[in-house]
């Protein structure tokens, strides 16, 4: 980066990873309640993969910018900012326009409520990988759902950097784990990284396999990014008033609503994004206050799976795509 343009990662049309361009922009100056970054690590998500498709929450204003998390020193402040000063780490908390906001890039600009100091023994590839993940899973599990010592949690696609922090989490609250996970090269590591119980939905009945661990009562808390039919196994699976929290789409075909079991169990299916933590301030201090104290005492550890060069942006999207990660996919700027 230079004093007056930034390299910057930009699409021009959706598509697959194909589309992402680095390209030279000029450096912007924050304006009223903003901050700017030295950005020196990125963290990558799959919202980010599915706004470059065009199939994501946002539609993308094209030439789009992307990216949720960015972790470096803020370099300038905007009006009436007095929270943070130039010299000041921080890393960014998703809940902003990705089409306006977009922080890949050696230069992001983004809300100054939206920034947050992390731990000063954390490097920024660390800091690149809290706020997504730790807060989805904690407003999913003890915001939305009101999570018990002892209960039942199953965590669906659990390999991913949101489903690790839902298990470093569950294990906080002292509740139990079922993950899930496709096939078997996964398995191990989810043991290792806490769970109770894995599930392998590729050669297993997930719901008889719940209720057969469960010995027959289910599950009280869902926590799935998966939908699409094996929402109507999730209701198999889920006790009586028990809660599905559906925070994604990675099957990509429409969810049945399971009206009977529904009716039956009385469950509740509540569709969630952050954005209810990340845009409400006393929703969002309490999750910063849970999170910051996880990651002081180290019950709370991003797991990073690898690390990529910034010009390698297209390779860590097409790896992120490949479903072999287990933690957060990270770039370094």
């Amino acid at each position: 980066m230079t004093a007056s343009q930034a390299k910057v990662v930009r699409f021009h049309e959706t598509g697959d990873a194909s589309v992402l361009k680095i390209e030279l922009e000029p450096v912007q100056n924050p304006g009223d309640g903003e901050v700017r970054i030295n950005v020196e690590a990125i963290g990558l998500n799959r919202a980010e993969v599915m706004f470059r498709r065009g199939a994501y929450l946002e539609t993308p204003q094209l030439p789009s910018k992307l990216g949720y998390e960015a972790a470096g020193i803020i370099d300038a402040v905007g009006k009436d900012v007095t929270e943070f000063k130039p010299g000041d780490r921080v890393s960014t908390i998703p809940g902003f326009s990705m089409s306006r906001y977009g922080v890949y890039g050696e230069s992001a600009v983004v809300p100054a409520m939206l920034v947050a100091r992390y731990p000063e023994h954390f490097s920024a590839r660390q800091g690149a990988s809290i706020w997504m993940q730790y807060i989805t899973a904690y407003g999913a599990l003890v915001d939305v759902g009101g999570l018990k010592k002892g209960q039942t949690v199953v965590i669906t696609a659990a390999s991913s950097s949101v489903g690790l922090a839902a298990i470093q989490i569950t294990k906080i609250l002292g509740a139990k784990i079922i993950a899930t996970t496709r096939g078997a090269k996964k398995v191990q590591a989810l043991l290792d990284a806490g769970a109770d119980h894995v599930i392998q939905t590729d050669n297993e009945n997930f719901a008889g396999r719940v209720m057969e661990i469960t010995k027959g009562r289910g599950a009280g808390l869902i926590f799935d990014p998966v939908a699409g039919p094996f929402l109507e196994q999730s209701a198999e699976a889920a006790a009586r008033g028990g809660k599905i929290i559906v925070y994604g789409a990675l099957d990509g075909r429409p969810a049945i609503f399971p009206l009977f079991a529904s009716l039956i169990k009385g469950l509740t299916i509540h569709g969630y994004t952050l954005a209810e933590v990340t845009l409400d301030p006393a929703r969002l201090a309490k999750a910063k206050e849970f999170i910051l104290e996880g990651l002081k005492s180290k019950s709370l550890v991003p797991v990073i799976d690898r690390v990529f060069k910034f010009e390698d942006i297209q390779k860590a999207h097409e790896y992120m795509e490949s479903n072999q990660q287990i933690g957060k996919i990270v770039v370094t700027v």
